[in-house]
């Protein structure tokens, strides 16, 4: 019993090795904006994640970026202006509606639309029969 007690307290240890960036904020307002941020911007590498949830290299690097310019005294457009400059608009978790996200936002909405003509297009067929 001892053995299982002593491989346990040796093993488990290794199953909590996780990444976990420590950023020291001069304020609380600093804090919660870099809160937002990262949960506002896409991991570019992982599946559907915020750059909040993701433990990617890539992601923890996009994280120490955000710091600095918050430390810099950026505002948090500034940051995103910058951010989507050198990767695109993929970053921002909601991108923003302009010329080339027209048909990400207007597209449910036009399949929508399509789906109920159709639908009363084809209950008007079957009344005439």
């Amino acid at each position: 019993m001892k053995k299982l007690f002593l491989l346990i307290i040796l093993f488990v240890p290794l199953q909590l090795f996780a990444a976990e960036d420590i950023y020291r904020f001069t304020s609380v307002n600093d804090q919660q904006r870099f809160a937002t941020l990262t949960t506002q911007l896409r991991c570019l590498v992982c599946q559907n994640q915020t750059l909040a949830e993701s433990n990617a290299p890539l992601a923890a690097d996009l994280r120490q970026q955000i710091y600095r310019h918050l430390q810099q005294g950026q505002s948090d457009k500034e940051i995103a202006d910058y951010l989507v400059a050198r990767y695109g608009n993929f970053i921002l978790y909601r991108p923003l509606f302009n010329a080339t996200t027209w048909a990400l936002w207007l597209g449910p909405l036009l399949f929508l639309l399509t789906g109920v003509l159709y639908l009363l297009y084809y209950i008007r067929q079957k009344r005439r029969d």
